[in-house]
């Protein structure tokens, strides 16, 4: 009996960034675990794929991962996927991945959508050489994240949500105000917009204009 479960990346806004290969996994696996099924049926009823599903989130996946190792282990064949983009990445997926592996449960990742690499390549910036952060701590360890990122000499690549993205800018105003900066905003959606400029001109620009959906952040290195 095979056992295994495939990581499926879905699209971060337009639905037609999806591969053809994701779609018909889709369709065959037996179980979809979705980090917000209201979001995925979305995509499911678009390419009118009909198979079921269950939630699967950051504040439930601890306790759902031996039932979903049980399930895979009886033959179930489940594919993972987020609200957008490639589970794992800034979205719950490691923890069950870990324990695929501990349990010699083979893992089929698909290549698909991200934000991270078409937001760097589009930035101008860099990026032969980068590094990743996803989103920042909230409160505790943010202030060392922060001069760690400003002291960094490669390219980094930040995930920030419309609510806090005012106040990174404010922080990284007074760290590094002159440093180049690339903000991008609803990739791939009908509002894309992207802002480039010194730190102190993108937070200018960024507040005059109607703050919403999801940001990408791509900072330049330190000279």
């Amino acid at each position: 009996m095979e056992k295994l479960i495939h990581i499926i990346p879905t699209p971060i806004g337009n639905l037609e960034d999806i591969t053809l290969r994701s779609i018909r996994i889709l369709s065959e696996v037996d179980l979809i675990l979705a980090e917000d099924t209201r979001v995925t049926k979305k995509l499911l009823r678009h390419y009118n794929i009909e198979t079921s599903m269950l939630s699967y989130h950051a504040f439930n996946e601890h306790k759902m991962v031996k039932n979903i190792i049980n399930k895979i282990n009886n033959g179930l064949h489940i594919g993972l996927v987020s609200d957008a983009g490639t589970p794992g990445i800034s979205d719950p997926g490691f923890l069950l991945i870990r324990e695929c592996i501990k349990n010699n449960i083979e893992i089929i990742c698909l290549p698909g959508p991200t934000a991270s690499i078409p937001a760097l390549v589009q930035s101008g910036l860099p990026c032969e050489r980068f590094v990743f952060e996803g989103f920042l701590p909230l409160k505790r360890g943010r202030k060392k994240r922060l001069s760690e990122i400003i002291n960094q000499e490669k390219t980094t690549i930040i995930y920030e949500s419309p609510h806090r993205i005012i106040k990174i800018l404010n922080e990284l105003s007074v760290l590094c105000p002159k440093r180049q900066i690339v903000v991008l905003k609803e990739l791939t959606k009908i509002y894309e917009s992207i802002y480039r400029g010194s730190v102190v001109e993108v937070l200018d620009s960024i507040g005059k204009s109607k703050i919403k959906g999801e940001f990408v952040i791509i900072l330049n290195g330190k000279d």
